[in-house]
């Protein structure tokens, strides 16, 4: 394993099954102002950079998710649960969860997702 550290971790936990939910994947992206500077209720969708991509392992972890450093902003977490559901042979109501977060220091970020065929829940982890 690398000295690398990401600023930005996650693990999903498949609380159905009560295990590590192994081969989930999992996207980081930045959202960025639209453009023309535009928001809110009826505004311009903001910008989407992907920061990275990866799989949960057996622990259901993803330990080396982007850079060691990642300025303030607003962040997401996109899960294709899709295709774990399809793989462990649940049903799947929620085919993707994506998680939007903002990180407004320096400090790491964790973010968990706990999942199930018909919810899910999430918390800052340490």
């Amino acid at each position: 394993m690398s000295s690398h550290r990401s600023a930005i971790t996650t693990h999903v936990l498949d609380t159905a099954l009560g295990r590590p939910a192994r081969g989930v994947p999992v996207r980081l992206s930045r959202l960025e102002a639209a453009a023309d500077g535009a928001g809110g209720a009826g505004g311009a969708d903001p910008q989407t950079t992907v920061l990275a991509t990866s799989i949960t392992d057996d622990d259901g972890r993803v330990a080396e998710l982007g850079p060691a450093q990642v300025p303030p902003g607003t962040y997401q977490l996109l899960f294709d649960t899709a295709a774990y559901s399809a793989a462990s042979g649940q049903d799947c109501f929620f085919p993707e969860v994506t998680i939007t977060f903002a990180v407004t220091d320096e400090r790491h970020h964790h973010v968990p997702l706990l999942l199930s065929p018909f919810a899910y829940s999430t918390y800052r982890g340490s």
